[in-house]
């Protein structure tokens, strides 16, 4: 991490309903000199991580945009990063995590965000907007959509709630290499350091190890992937705001057909796919960071 992003954010925390100390890092905007130049004028982006992800996945893009002045909010999930572990397996849903998302909304007082959502997090966007209409000035959404291909579930599952855990960093990015590296095929190690870190943690005992509860993966083994919940009308009721879907050529949790029919049932709704990349991008790509400047710009 650099000197100007170790400046750039500041950690704070928010409650659930039901007791939870729930982390989120706050970035705040600056000048190319580091001032801070907040706009009120602008909506929040608001980054929401994938399954077994935290507020690190978005490392690179969160400083890239605040350096260019856009507020920036990180949370952390519960049971992921610095928030609390629930007690209950059945609290770890998407039903839970938008109304932990909405307490942090009414934490900061926010009137207006833009949500970035990588996969889980592109599901809990569409919640949001069903719940804040009014709120919601825009969104991306990251290599997901209203139908879940099974065989991808299939292959999250595999790995899910395995807790494993590695002596050293390098031993870690080889380990999260050999279950990923059909999604970032052809990555140097340096990649797959990063990638480790951005999952993964230091335990007490020294040894690296995943950063999340295990108990998040139980309800993910319960879903019947043949009889998913019909999520289309809350693709649609995302209608009528700037709206980007990012897609990775070699997905395997968002089809092209899915694809095809969100930006058929959305008309305006514009479509990234980025080559050579799986589930789920890491919106550190020169592309797709572009592509969301050019989004958020037609929020203001």
């Amino acid at each position: 991490m650099t000197n100007y992003e170790e400046r750039l954010w500041e950690d704070r925390y928010w409650s659930s309903a039901d007791g939870l100390k729930l982390h989120y890092r706050d970035y705040l905007p600056a000048s190319v000199e580091g001032a801070q130049v907040l706009d009120e004028a602008r909506p929040v982006v608001l980054c929401l991580h994938g399954l077994s992800r935290n507020a690190r996945d978005f490392d690179g893009l969160a400083p890239h945009l605040a350096h260019r002045g856009w507020h920036v909010l990180c949370p952390d999930l519960r049971g992921r990063g610095e928030s609390d572990y629930a007690k209950e397996a059945s609290s770890y849903g998407p039903v839970q995590y938008v109304a932990d998302i909405l307490d942090l909304i009414r934490h900061e007082g926010l009137q207006k965000v833009v949500v970035i959502g990588t996969s889980l997090g592109g599901l809990l966007a569409m919640g949001l907007v069903q719940e804040i209409p009014e709120r919601i000035a825009g969104a991306v959404i990251n290599d997901v959509g209203p139908w879940l291909e099974p065989a991808g579930m299939e292959r999250i599952r595999e790995y899910l709630g395995q807790g494993r855990s590695y002596p050293t960093w390098v031993h870690a990015a080889r380990g999260i290499e050999d279950a990923h590296d059909g999604s970032h095929p052809d990555q140097p190690l340096d990649f797959w350091i990063r990638m480790a870190k951005r999952l993964m943690t230091l335990s007490s005992s020294g040894r690296v190890v995943f950063d999340y509860d295990m108990k998040i993966a139980e309800p993910v083994l319960d879903i019947d992937l043949a009889d998913q919940p019909d999520l289309w009308p809350s693709w649609e009721a995302m209608a009528g705001r700037p709206l980007l879907v990012v897609r990775g050529e070699l997905s395997d949790v968002l089809s092209l057909k899915t694809l095809a029919q969100m930006l058929e049932r959305v008309p305006g709704a514009e479509a990234l796919t980025l080559a050579h990349v799986g589930h789920a991008p890491t919106l550190d790509e020169p592309e797709a960071l572009a592509a969301i400047e050019a989004l958020l710009a037609r929020t203001l």
